[in-house]
């Protein structure tokens, strides 16, 4: 069964995902916003962030690292800076309760900042910035985590891999621009998915327990990721901690709680800055087209060039992995 794949209809996928989050103790509301996010992932996005990420949930709603009842707070600080309490819940669910109200925000000053503290892991950082440019908005989002990346090698773990993700609205029916990608020069899930595999890691992104430069992906995960071009990629990555962790008075990567094990909640931050370009352009989204062609025409790579669905349909089929669906389902049963 391992890497064997399925086609499964998005209105079945979304019902399993929702029986499955509600079975371990998520509220409705929760399950929706969790889902969708997921979905959105699967479908749009970063695929390794959408169904095999949802289980890493499940585990957390189940052992108590996500509390499933919670309920969002949010205070508008001043008029265009929201400051969200996740009350130990999950990103998505304060994102989705105050989404309105921050478009709004957005759409009347120009500009507006969503900061959040108090969740879980923010999952794919790409699903709030694409959520928003499908509303005509530009945005920038960073978020934290428990600690998993040195600053330089030789170094101990001090940040998550704090992720910025960036989004662009395209004129209809164009998929929005989305660029998201991790301050580490590789993802968390990678190595773990190379340790499941046995198979090394390129040199240079890891280091093992004692800080020195390792290929293998199990002493990699007992050890840290590096930050991608070095230095610089450490300075992006203490950009991102100060403005999710310190502007939203999450934890700092140091201190989280970890996302995998144990029954304390992650306490990550998230903060989203987002434009209204109309206010300034009307013809912002043509504009942007055209010179994503122009770059195009020269060889540049566009983020999001791949294959990729402008919109889907409840009865469109999904490609998923055929164990994790049966790790869902056993979620279900509990």
């Amino acid at each position: 069964m391992a890497g064997q794949r399925m086609r499964m209809p998005i209105d079945e996928l979304r019902q399993l995902a929702l029986d499955a989050c509600l079975a371990c103790g998520g509220s409705p509301a929760m399950a929706k916003a969790l889902v969708d996010a997921t979905l959105s992932a699967a479908c749009f996005g970063r695929t390794e962030l959408g169904f095999p990420h949802f289980v890493d949930y499940l585990n957390s709603l189940r052992d108590g690292r996500i509390n499933g009842d919670a309920k969002p707070r949010f205070d508008h600080v001043l008029p265009a800076l929201i400051h969200a309490d996740a009350d130990g819940g999950i990103a998505q669910l304060g994102f989705d309760l105050i989404y309105d109200d921050f478009v709004k925000c957005v759409k009347t000053f120009g500009i507006s900042v969503l900061t959040q503290r108090n969740s879980y892991t923010a999952g794919e950082l790409g699903y709030y910035v694409r959520r928003l440019a499908h509303d005509g908005l530009i945005s920038i989002a960073a978020a934290n985590g428990p600690a998993l990346m040195a600053a330089a090698e030789g170094g101990e773990r001090v940040y998550c891999t704090n992720p910025l993700a960036f989004g662009l609205p395209l004129p209809e029916p164009l998929p929005p621009v989305v660029i998201d990608q991790a301050t580490s020069a590789t993802a968390f899930i990678t190595l773990a998915e190379a340790a499941k595999a046995q198979l090394p890691i390129a040199h240079g992104i890891a280091i093992d327990e004692t800080g020195a430069i390792t290929t293998d992906p199990v002493k990699a995960m007992l050890g840290a990721l590096l930050p991608f071009g070095g230095y610089k990629g450490g300075n992006i990555a203490l950009i991102v901690e100060m403005l999710s962790a310190g502007l939203s008075g999450a934890a700092w990567s140091l201190d989280a709680g970890h996302f995998l094990s144990g029954e304390h909640p992650v306490n990550a931050g998230m903060t989203v800055i987002a434009l209204f370009p109309a206010a300034v352009r009307s013809d912002f989204p043509v504009r942007a087209k055209a010179q994503l062609e122009r770059l195009r025409s020269k060889g540049v790579r566009i983020p999001g060039d791949r294959t990729m669905p402008a919109s889907v349909t409840e009865t469109d089929r999904l490609d998923v992995d055929v164990g994790v669906l049966e790790t869902i389902r056993r979620f279900c049963l509990q």
